[in-house]
Order: C-alpha cells, then structure tokens, then sequence
C-alpha cells in the first residue's frame, strides 16, 4: 500500500481533516494526515484522547477499497491499526506490550495508544473509512484528571527515545503490510482476525463480555470477525461481535492453558 502524506501542525483532530477530505471528494486511497497537535482529538465511545503538542503521533489514513465491502471489514481495520503499533512497540524492544479489546495498545497494562476507525454516509457499494491511531512518544508525565481514569505512559517513560519522525516511519512500514491483509480476500482478513485473536491473550480464558448492560462470563473459546464463542454454565454460546461492547479476562482468570494466547 503506498502513503501521501498531508501534514497540518495543530488542528482539531486528523481523523476530522480526513473525513472532511473525504467529503469534498479531495481525499484518495492511501493518503496519511499528521499533526503534532490536536485540539479535539477523539477516541472510542466519544472519549477525549489527549493530544500533548509535539510529544504524540497522531495519524489518520484514508481508506477507499474499490469494489464492495465486507461487512467486518470496520473491525478488521481496527484490528489491524492494533497489530501495527503493538509490532511497533516490540519493535522498540517492549516485549510487555499488549492488545487490550477492541483499540488499545498497552505497556504493563498503561495505556501507550488507541485506534479508532470511523465512517460517514457509509455506502457498501463505494465504502470509505478513516482509520486513527494515537501513540504517547514524548510525554513525561500526564495530566492527573487523564491518571485518574486509567494508567497511560508513553515511549519515553517506557525507555524508548524515538522521535516523532522515525515513529511515524516505522508504524506506516507495518501497517501497509497489515492493511493489506484487511482490505484483501477473506483469507487474509481470517488470517489477519486470527493472529489478533492470539495477541489479545484470552483464548481458553475466563473472559467477561458485555454486550449492551447484559454481561455474561465463560471461557472464551473462540473468536473471529463474525462472533466470539463462548462456554459458559448453559454451555457453549456464539456472540456476535457486532454485539459486544466489551471483552475481558476475569480477575481470577489465572493464565491461559498451553497453547493459548501468544
């Protein structure tokens, strides 16, 4: 997959300047949009991602696959957005590193990125998206309302001392290959769901998921990008993915059995 880059300094959020590109017909396939500030910087559910200037990777890329798409091709991006920073993170020599469901990339459970890929006037016969990806580089410390919610870090707290630019470079080398993979055949995206699947660290473990305010708890046996199976005291269950909101090992989960998990 090849990139154009189109960089903006401070702005609201990149994710916004890719879907406005989009809408007045200026964006192509491929094109990467940077800042190194964020005003308005978003998450999932609606949540504000902190954007410190000149201390973040924040990056949108404008997908536009020709032909029809593939109904989990959304969550494919996702994933692939996920598996990109976390081979990036390892890449750096930080093994901890880890996916959390469904967008979170984590260092000894702090958060270090999210994804985000979202969609307007969605029409499958001509489908476009925007796929975010946030990623703490330079931050030394963060503000305490942002602490108080959840423990986040950076690169830098983590001992990695790339700069903005090599970050940038080697994130966009992995995801080409990834994004690949989800726009390809659904081979590819079985594969791409797969190895997922195995990084998330919770196949064979006890897992709660939510789905709307119902939550259910099992042993997560299987999942791909049409559902998730479960085995619970009724038995076994298949969840749609579409319907799950949330998906985490219980506390007393214990470690996954041998050859579970990465």
């Amino acid at each position: 997959m090849r990139f154009r880059t189109i960089r903006h300094g401070r702005c609201d959020s990149t994710n916004q300047r890719a879907l406005e590109a989009l809408e007045s017909g200026q964006a192509r396939h491929g094109d990467v949009h940077v800042a190194t500030e964020q005003t308005s910087g978003r998450g999932r559910l609606g949540r504000r991602w902190h954007s410190a200037p000149g201390q973040g990777l924040y990056l949108s890329v404008v997908l536009a696959p020709a032909g029809p798409a593939a109904a989990a091709l959304p969550l494919c991006l996702t994933m692939a957005g996920g598996l990109a920073v976390l081979d990036l993170a390892r890449g750096l020599g930080l093994a901890a590193a880890q996916l959390k469901w469904p967008n979170d990339v984590l260092v000894a459970g702090a958060k270090l990125s999210g994804v985000l890929v979202e969609s307007r006037g969605f029409d499958p016969r001509a489908p476009s998206f925007v796929l975010g990806i946030g990623i703490n580089v330079a931050q030394r410390d963060f503000p305490a309302e942002l602490t108080a919610e959840r423990s986040v870090t950076s690169l830098w707290l983590c001992g990695v001392r790339s700069g903005l630019d090599a970050v940038e470079a080697a994130l966009l080398e992995r995801l080409a290959g990834l994004l690949g993979a989800a726009l390809g055949g659904p081979l590819d995206r079985d594969r791409l769901a797969a190895r997922f699947a195995q990084e998330l660290g919770l196949l064979g473990r006890r897992v709660t998921v939510e789905r709307g305010a119902r939550r259910e708890s099992g042993r997560l046996l299987e999942l791909t990008l049409e559902h998730l199976e479960l085995e619970g005291p009724a038995g076994r269950e298949r969840i749609p993915l579409a319907h799950v909101s949330g998906l985490a090992a219980e506390p007393s989960g214990g470690a996954p059995p041998e050859g579970a998990g990465p």
